[in-house]
């Protein structure tokens, strides 16, 4: 694992020594590669999930069976722990504001109060860059962007306020604590964002909103695991780390419909051919908000405002912060993120 490796370097410098580890969300996509890193480097893992997994079965970890709504579950799986990587959560646009205030923000609510129990001292929050998308281009900001003012949909609010409270938390009861905000994670084992692309393309729904000139950030599943491990070393005092989020990429914009195109290459399909523009991707995306919410529809809508926005318009990220604090640096590249990819087979 070359993010690990990278990882482990500026860890080694600075006398690391394993620790009891807990991951929430462990089974999941990003969570199970903090998982792999943190067992390969020593550590002692627990992994809160909601189901069974054989991969953690393989990688021998200690894995509880619990849901983040539940308090006592969560102050229960916080006990003999140091540090808390709080990685689970719940994405896209489907659900009520109840679904994504529980599953996002409640839930992290707990896990603090789980941390501060159970005197962990340290706790590295997954968040997420649309924390600070309003609906308008971002391009190179860092993390003084503000919130926005509204919100375009329950996912980004209800994480906004999760990442508020743990960094609000930082400094109680000697807890130290930071938040990641990786932006469009991608590799292999994917299941959502990489599967549902092809999924529309293979049905003829996918296309391209906007002029296609709009760049992106994202971050190869490895590095934004690394970066996972390196925050959690970065929370030690004198540190500028605790209390601070970092936005965590590539660190090289890419062209957002080109990327795509790449990917539908890989899977043996043909480019995008279908376009919107934004204007009218962002009407759709108000009558399908209205139309769902009117005939209480629960699947996931074929585009919404925030989606019509982020297809259409550049959103990347300046990530000094995260290599001056935590010493994260990108260490594979998106050209062999792509070779990886390619080699593990798309669905």
């Amino acid at each position: 694992m070359a993010g690990y490796n990278a990882a482990k370097v500026v860890l080694n410098a600075w006398g690391y020594c394993p620790v009891n580890a807990l991951v929430t969300g462990g089974a999941g996509f990003l969570g199970l590669y903090v998982v792999e890193q943190l067992v390969e480097r020593g550590d002692r893992v627990r992994a809160v999930c909601r189901s069974e997994s054989r991969r953690l079965a393989e990688l021998g970890v200690e894995v509880v069976r619990a849901d983040l709504r539940d308090r006592e579950a969560v102050a229960a799986a916080c006990r003999g722990i140091e540090a808390v990587f709080h990685v689970a959560g719940v994405t896209g646009f489907r659900g009520s504001w109840k679904h994504f205030y529980e599953n996002n923000t409640l839930a992290t609510r707990h896990v603090v109060e789980g941390c501060l129990a159970g005197g962990v001292g340290r706790l590295v929050y997954t968040s997420s860059p649309s924390v600070t998308f309003n609906g308008c281009s971002q391009e190179g900001v860092d993390e003084s962007a503000p919130y926005p003012r509204r919100w375009l949909c329950h996912y980004p609010h209800s994480k906004a306020l999760a990442e508020q409270h743990v960094l609000a938390s930082n400094g109680r009861g000697g807890l130290l604590t930071c938040a990641l905000r990786p932006h469009l994670i991608w590799g292999p084992r994917d299941r959502y964002l990489i599967p549902g692309l092809l999924e529309k393309a293979r049905r003829g729904q996918l296309c391209r909103v906007g002029d296609g000139r709009n760049l992106i950030d994202m971050v190869y599943v490895e590095n934004a695991a690394a970066a996972h491990l390196l925050a959690a070393d970065a929370l030690r005092p004198g540190s500028p780390a605790p209390g601070r989020t970092y936005f965590i990429t590539q660190g090289e914009p890419v062209n957002c419909w080109r990327w795509v195109d790449e990917l539908l290459a890989l899977a043996g399909l043909p480019p995008v051919r279908k376009s919107i523009s934004a204007r009218a991707a962002w009407f759709s995306g108000l009558f399908h908000e209205i139309y769902y919410r009117l005939f209480r529809r629960h699947e996931e809508p074929p585009m919404n405002r925030f989606l019509a926005a982020q297809l259409s318009e550049s959103h990347y990220f300046d990530i000094t912060r995260a290599r001056e604090d935590i010493g994260y640096h990108p260490a594979i590249s998106t050209a062999e993120g792509m070779r990886r990819l390619a080699a593990a087979g798309l669905r």
